[in-house]
């Protein structure tokens, strides 16, 4: 932040969705929304703000008018439609714009880029050196790494202490149809499920995949397997946690082969003691110790895979999860875990 600017200011943040608005990002009672501790990250951090005298809401009380006299610092989450209009009401300061999502999911945030360093002081990517998407008219200089932000610090107890686990594999994800092909692993994952489904060693969980009139399985990857994942598919489920911790593995692939794109699926699997059997980000060792996960990448086919990993030992699970919690608990977990008050200047 600008060095001249006054220290006591009013917090401003646009969700990723209106559906958080009247400062429901912050509501850890709604059960629906928070769902499995999603937004425990932003009421920590607006619990810390408060403690430093500071106060956030969500960016509708500013575009509402309600702070127009006031010292106002606004962040984004990935609306796009909102910042030229507090810029030219100078009603705040564009302190950071925030893009969680990969370009496969949300590509028009990539290609505004120029437009977004151009206004805010900083922007926050997976990664700063054009990995999955342009820097083309890009300030570069404004460009800042994203740790993406999770819940808890330690692994979840009750679900990490099960011992009762199925020797198979578990996914978790619901159906979707990529905007963008360029480095999706949706397609990958479906192909690994139908791989694994002639084993008997997967079952899927996840919203949508027996829609098969939806437009998020109107692609080709969906139905050339369609059989095969109806044979698996389990149905949704009301927590991701007690239902991973009921199996030794997770097959865990990141949306996108990005670098840094590193999200909430990898740590999820370490909360509940699940060894993530893991394909996404290039460079996750850089960020994650190799022995918390199965790099997928080691082998040729999911068939090795899972002729591996069938018969690895107990003693051998149990020191990777113990791994797991560990790096949550240390400093490298730290960087993820603290996020948010990193991106806020809300450093202790």
């Amino acid at each position: 932040m600008s060095a001249n600017l006054p220290q006591t200011r009013n917090l401003f943040i646009d969700p990723p969705y209106r559906d958080y608005y009247g400062d429901r990002l912050f509501d850890v009672a709604d059960a629906n929304l928070n769902r499995d501790g999603t937004l425990q990250p932003f009421f920590r951090m607006r619990e810390q703000a408060a403690n430093q005298g500071k106060q956030i809401q969500t960016a509708d009380f500013l575009l509402q008018g309600e702070y127009a006299e006031e010292t106002n610092d606004y962040y984004s989450l990935g609306l796009l439609d909102n910042f030229k209009k507090v810029a030219s009401e100078k009603c705040a300061y564009l302190a950071a714009f925030i893009i969680m999502e990969p370009p496969v999911v949300a590509p028009k945030l990539y290609k505004a880029l120029p437009a977004l360093t151009a206004a805010f002081d900083r922007v926050y990517v997976h990664n700063t050196h054009g990995d999955g998407y342009s820097l083309e008219g890009v300030e570069s200089s404004k460009l800042r790494k994203l740790y993406w932000p999770i819940p808890f610090s330690n692994v979840l107890e009750t679900f990490w202490n099960n011992q009762e686990r199925l020797q198979r594999v578990v996914v978790i994800n619901g159906n979707h149809n990529p905007r963008s092909r360029r480095g999706e692993l949706y397609s990958t994952r479906i192909e690994a499920m139908a791989s694994l489904a002639k084993f008997g060693a997967v079952d899927l969980f996840g919203r949508g995949w027996h829609e098969w009139w939806s437009p998020k399985s109107m692609w080709l990857p969906y139905w050339r397997h369609r059989q095969a994942l109806m044979s698996i598919y389990r149905g949704a489920c009301p927590s991701k946690f007690e239902v991973l911790s009921r199996y030794k593995f997770c097959l865990c692939f990141e949306n996108m082969a990005m670098d840094g794109y590193i999200t909430e699926k990898l740590f999820d699997c370490l909360y509940t003691g699940t060894i993530p059997l893991y394909l996404g980000a290039p460079d996750i060792s850089k960020f994650v110790p190799e022995d918390v996960y199965v790099d997928c990448r080691k082998f040729s086919s999911w068939e090795a895979m899972w002729e591996a990993v069938k018969v690895m030992s107990e003693d051998q699970i149990e020191e990777m999860r113990l791994t797991g919690r560990d790096f949550l608990a240390g400093e490298a977990g730290r960087r993820f875990y603290n996020s948010l008050e990193e991106i806020f200047e809300l450093r202790k």
